[in-house]
């Protein structure tokens, strides 16, 4: 409207969080109606890789968390950023919530044994690109350019 200043955020409309927790849920159903696939290791293995994504996930997301509280910012997308963060965990992944969520996601199918939960990580964080990092990025160019710009050429997506 006339008069009310720019909004300033992400054109992120939907939680990216939401996005495994959905995951999970199809995961969970697909399972009752099919076998699952066969990609979840068996006995100790299967709790040994639930434990190390589980708590790799868990890291990152707080990893992230922390610099998020010691900037200042909030880590909803679609909330104004004042400043990139390119320190911490952000020197290795330009995503390590959403990165995390997956790993979690994946620790959780293995957990609970449900290749179907696992084998929807891939399709978890590309709805995640397509709903929020494709707007994060459009923003974050738009509003800080090239100090943006020569992050991305440094630091990768993901891992």
């Amino acid at each position: 409207m006339h008069g009310e200043p720019a909004r300033d955020g992400a054109a992120v409309r939907f939680p990216p969080p939401l996005v495994p927790l959905i995951a999970l849920a199809l995961g969970v159903g697909l399972r009752l109606v099919a076998a699952s696939p066969p990609i979840v290791p068996a006995g100790a293995m299967r709790f040994a890789a639930a434990f190390v994504l589980s708590v790799a996930g868990l890291g990152l997301m707080a990893a992230a968390m922390r610099l998020f509280r010691a900037t200042g910012q909030d880590p909803k997308p679609w909330e104004a950023t004042p400043a990139i963060i390119a320190t911490g965990i952000y020197r290795f992944t330009r995503n390590p919530m959403y990165l995390g969520m997956g790993l979690l996601q994946a620790g959780i199918g293995c957990g609970l044994g449900n290749g179907w939960v696992v084998a929807l990580v891939p399709i978890s964080w590309l709805v995640i690109y397509w709903i929020a990092i494709r707007h994060e990025e459009a923003y974050l160019t738009h509003k800080f350019g090239r100090v943006y710009q020569d992050y991305k050429a440094s630091v990768r997506r993901w891992i």
